[in-house]
């Protein structure tokens, strides 16, 4: 008779899932299914509302990633617009993102990442998370993640209004300029968030890269897929999380394609599936294959990783030191273990801090020219920002009028949904024999899809704009039984 492990809810990540594993008579996996079964609606309840109150609108999709929806929000009204932001307003915009994702990718690793190496995967539960971590590493430790977090959240709050659902993104630029006299002080932070980031890698360097039973399990096929991959490159393919072209590269590690982001309909499509409101992005060439890796599949996958792999390095030099002793550690381009995600996310960290660094000394950043205003008649636009969890794209047409009619958002998770339920199945059957799943081994695949840092929250959606409700009725060999559905 067949066996069902449930893990709900699935822990440390932002949004609400839930793992269902099938076991055969003899004990091994049949297969395991990743459902999230909440729903947001913001693409229908956008409808009607002026297209320049997007930006605000979408900060409050999620409040993990605000700012890059914010962002996202005002470079898609620019080209709605047909305008484009003065250089301070380009520069304050990219600064506000590199310290945001300094912020978040350090509450990835020390919060909800981090305590599976700190800890350890089997460790208990009770001591498994944040104050598991702060025993282990030490107050001072903990006191220097918390000091940092909040200062860098102050630089975010001083340039964008607030550290969450920020304010300042307006067509065509931003609504406040950096005062001169604020200049040193976002410098020392970001000098520090510099000097943090460094010190966040040396401790993983300890932790996981200097423990053999670690490094073994991050390379190792239990974790492991051959994808394509997709990211923000700038004129030199280099990482950049703020603007750019979208470039993907294939399993192989060759560029397969690369566009601008008024362009991305012609490239990517979006699967549903009936048993999760999640969509699944896919290449359109090579297709829709299912949920399978290779050539052949139109699988790919965002996030830190997967940006570094579709790049051709980093931008900044202590960046690209890390990015080369990966690369070198892992044996070569492209990297397919999923668990590298974590090593990848503090490379992009120290990149996002030396980016702050070149740009609070780029004269135009306090220039108090931050905004024009020549729009023409708006009908499409089109916005794309990397966020922490991935390539984040936001798509508006309007009326004549500037109203909404249209909007997509592919958010920056579901360019991993496809790859995080291959991920979780790959994990279960290598790890779950003999009908054996103690705690430890269910929270080792939990930790397929923890290396993407997923936001749920924020990925999910239906037509038209509400959820319907859908209980299944399975036997134990998956035949369906009866289906109750509120319309």
């Amino acid at each position: 008779m067949t066996r069902l492990i449930t893990i709900d809810p699935i822990t440390r990540l932002e949004g609400h899932g839930k793992i269902s594993i099938f076991l055969d008579e003899g004990g091994a996996v049949e297969k395991a299914v990743f459902q999230v079964p909440e729903l947001r609606g913001f693409e229908a309840f956008a409808i009607g509302r002026p297209a320049e109150e997007m930006p605000q609108i979408t900060s409050r999709i999620c409040g993990v990633c605000p700012t890059a929806h914010h962002l996202a929000g005002t470079k898609a009204v620019d080209d709605l617009y047909g305008v484009t932001p003065p250089p301070a307003a380009v520069a304050i915009r990219e600064l506000v993102n590199a310290a945001f994702f300094v912020e978040d990718h350090a509450l990835h690793f020390y919060f909800l990442g981090g305590p599976d190496f700190v800890m350890g995967p089997a460790a208990l539960a009770a001591t498994r998370n944040i104050l598991g971590v702060v025993g282990a590493v030490g107050d001072e430790v903990a006191g220097k993640v918390i000091d940092m977090r909040r200062r860098v959240r102050e630089i975010i709050t001083l340039c964008a209004g607030k550290p969450i659902h920020p304010v300042l993104g307006l067509p065509g630029g931003v609504a406040k300029a950096i005062p001169r006299r604020e200049r040193e002080r976002i410098a020392q932070v970001s000098r520090d968030a510099v000097e943090f980031s460094q010190f966040t890698l040396d401790l993983f360097t300890k932790v996981v890269l200097d423990n053999k039973t670690y490094l073994e399990l991050a390379t190792s096929n239990t974790y492991y897929h051959e994808t394509y991959y997709m990211g923000l490159v700038d004129e030199h393919n280099r990482v950049n999380v703020y603007d750019g072209d979208v470039r993907v590269v294939d399993p192989e590690g060759n560029e397969r394609v690369k566009f601008k982001p008024r362009d991305y309909a012609t490239y990517i499509g979006e699967h549903v599936e009936e048993w999760t409101y999640i969509k699944f992005p896919y290449l359109r060439e090579p297709g829709w294959k299912g949920f399978v890796g290779g050539l052949q599949s139109g699988v790919y996958r965002v996030a830190p990783l997967a940006r570094l792999n579709a790049a051709e390095g980093m931008a900044t030099p202590l960046a690209q030191a890390e990015y080369e002793k990966m690369y070198k550690t892992f044996g070569g381009k492209p990297i397919h273990h999923t668990l590298a995600n974590h090593w990848a996310r503090l490379i992009e960290m120290l990149y996002c801090a030396e980016r702050m660094v070149e740009l609070v000394g780029q004269p135009e950043l306090t220039d108090p020219n931050i905004r024009n205003t020549e729009f023409a008649v708006p009908k499409e636009g089109v916005g794309i920002v990397e966020a922490p969890r991935g390539t984040l794209i936001h798509h508006y047409e309007t009326d004549p009028r500037g109203v909404m009619t249209g909007c997509n958002l592919i958010v920056a998770t579901l360019g991993n949904s496809a790859a995080i339920c291959m991920s979780i199945e790959q994990a279960a059957k290598k790890l779950i024999t003999g009908g054996q799943a103690d705690p430890g081994l269910l929270n080792m695949v939990e930790m397929a899809f923890r290396a993407y840092d997923p936001c749920l929250s924020c990925a999910t959606h239906a037509l038209p704009g509400k959820m319907p409700l859908k209980v299944e009725i399975l036997s134990a060999d998956y035949q369906l039984i009866n289906t109750f559905e509120r319309s």
